[in-house]
């Protein structure tokens, strides 16, 4: 991660003197941040993850002058792949379905399964409250930056976070009362 001083010094420089180095700097300190974001979101498809992360780089260069500072350009960076996601879910009614996030690479089957319980869950989430999970759960976000990002209010935040750890822990009740039967 790069330090707030270095980031505002590159953006200025995009910004002024269209300066794609400096650019190529940001894309290099956020790219995993946002791709690991995006990646989640996705359900883990790869290949959309390298679509959406790329229009996301795209849009930010090309509207860098309208970046106003007043959150980090991370933040900014968020929303902006947000809104990527919602296009394209909008533009595609349902995410494929027949994809779901890989399972942890361990020797610990046990671990493997939890991932993959935990992918599946995420399953049951509607967009809103997958961003909000990822965001805070994934991402480590506060919920006050997460509602900066989603742009809505923080309280929205909360219950978009209580609801999907509702939904998701009634998911996996069911599943283990499946497994116990």
């Amino acid at each position: 991660m790069i330090s707030r001083i270095d980031e505002l010094k590159l953006l200025s420089q995009c910004a002024l003197a269209d300066n794609r180095d400096a650019f190529g700097r940001l894309v290099d300190a956020y790219q995993p941040q946002v791709r690991r974001f995006l990646l989640n979101l996705t359900m883990g498809d790869e290949m959309l993850t390298d679509d959406l992360a790329q229009e996301t780089f795209i849009k930010a260069y090309l509207s860098i002058r309208s970046f106003k500072g007043i959150s980090r350009f991370g933040t900014w960076l968020y929303r902006i792949a947000c809104n990527e996601f919602y296009n394209y879910s909008r533009r595609h009614a349902e995410l494929h379905p027949d994809v779901l996030p890989e399972a942890v690479t361990t020797s610990d089957q046990d671990a493997a399964d939890a991932a993959q319980t935990v992918g599946e869950a995420m399953r049951v989430l509607n967009d809103n409250e997958r961003a909000a999970v990822t965001l805070f759960y994934i991402e480590d976000q506060p919920s006050k930056q997460i509602a900066k990002i989603m742009q809505i209010p923080e309280a929205s935040v909360r219950s978009l976070l209580h609801r999907g750890r509702a939904k998701m822990a009634q998911f996996i009740d069911q599943e283990n009362n499946g497994l116990d039967k």
